[in-house]
């Protein structure tokens, strides 16, 4: 059997008749045609129902088997509407009194209405749709329909809405920087903003960036100390890089000729070393306090100050070498302190791991045997 289907998504034909649905059979469905056409004739939904009773003529009259029903939703949304089509068709397939396999032929006013197609799908299947849109207004109903969830839809919204919206922007911005005598300034500074905006569309910033803040969002709730450090760190680097620069400064006033890129490099790392480093510890603490904190601390997490301190230790030594301000001596002692403390934080907390994970396994060895022998 053919089940001819007429979807009435937003429930006109109820709220403007009264008429309960879903309705079945020819007779009942001409009935609400006609109630519905003289009570709004310009109802698109009007159309649904006449073609489905078309279709239903033509196949009985080729004596194929075949049935037609209207069914409804609502008008409080597309999510409650396709679940009140869906009981409506349930109570369609329940009312057939018949032992062939049911089929439907879905008949909708627009791409809105074929919404509740996958609804339908999964109760019957369906041998196919049909449009029924009026001559003088064909695609209009889809083109509003499709303008309209661009705009309910937020990644569509901003990709395409924002873009146009900074062009629209430019000539009366270009008329404003006119007025205040800065006409280049307000373009340059619109077409920075336009490429900025694409160039995160692009590269997916904008997903990075609402995930960074998330994290942030998290850990500050979490009570973790990680965030803090960060923060701190930031503040350390950014000391460090004013008094990396008031160095390099320092070094081209004492000295009488160009400075070089080593003599620059060295300038810049022996001013901002320090901060450097303090603020490379205080990230490794915060961290390490988190892991200690959530129970996942492993020994040779601590060696994380450490070699920051030999790495700082070395490159201050460098740096001041190259500056004249330290000889050869100092140098060596420097390498030399620093690649051992490197090495001994290395072996000290390596031991101290496997002491203790020894210990822990002995400790679980002993209790699994005491387990088996009762």
């Amino acid at each position: 059997m053919l089940l001819v289907l007429c979807v009435d998504l937003d429930d006109d034909l109820g709220r403007k008749t009264g008429f309960s649905t879903p309705v079945i059979g020819r007779d009942p469905v001409e009935e609400a045609a006609v109630a519905l056409a003289t009570e709004d004739p310009e109802d698109s939904d009007v159309n649904v129902i006449f073609q489905g009773l078309h279709v239903y003529d033509d196949l009985a009259d080729r004596d194929e088997s075949v049935e037609v029903a209207v069914v409804t939703g609502n008008d409080e949304g597309d999510v409650k509407a396709n679940r009140e089509v869906g009981d409506e068709v349930d109570t369609v397939l329940a009312s057939l009194s018949t032992a062939e396999d049911v089929t439907a032929l879905v008949v909708t006013d627009g791409a809105q209405d074929e919404s509740v197609i996958p609804i339908i799908r999964s109760r019957v299947p369906i041998d196919g749709v049909r449009r029924v849109v009026v001559r003088q207004a064909q695609n209009l109903e889809s083109m509003y329909y499709t303008i309209k969830q661009v705009l309910n839809d937020p990644e569509t919204r901003g990709t395409v809405l924002i873009p146009l919206g900074i062009l629209l922007l430019i000539y009366p911005l270009a008329l404003v920087g006119t007025v205040l005598d800065m006409p280049g300034f307000v373009l340059g500074t619109t077409s920075a903003l336009l490429g900025l905006y694409l160039i995160s569309r692009g590269l997916g910033l904008g997903d990075r960036l609402d995930a960074a803040v998330e994290r942030a969002r998290r850990s500050l709730y979490a009570g973790r100390t990680t965030l803090l450090a960060y923060v701190v760190a930031a503040a350390l680097f950014a000391l460090g890089g004013v008094s990396g620069r008031n160095e390099l400064e320092a070094v081209r006033e004492a000295s009488p000729s160009k400075v070089g890129v080593p003599v620059m490099l060295a300038a810049l790392v022996y001013g901002s070393i320090q901060w450097i480093a303090a603020a490379g510890v205080t990230t490794s603490l915060g961290q390490i306090t988190d892991e200690y904190i959530a129970g996942t601390l492993e020994w040779r997490y601590l060696n994380a100050p450490f070699y920051v301190l030999s790495i700082a230790v070395v490159l201050y030594a460098v740096s001041a070498f190259f500056l004249d301000e330290v000889g050869i001596s100092f140098l060596a002692t420097a390498l030399t302190v620093g690649t051992l403390l490197g090495i001994a934080s290395t072996l000290a907390f390596a031991v101290i791991e496997s002491k203790y994970s020894d210990g822990t396994d002995r400790e679980a060895d002993d209790g699994t045997r005491q387990t088996d022998r009762a």
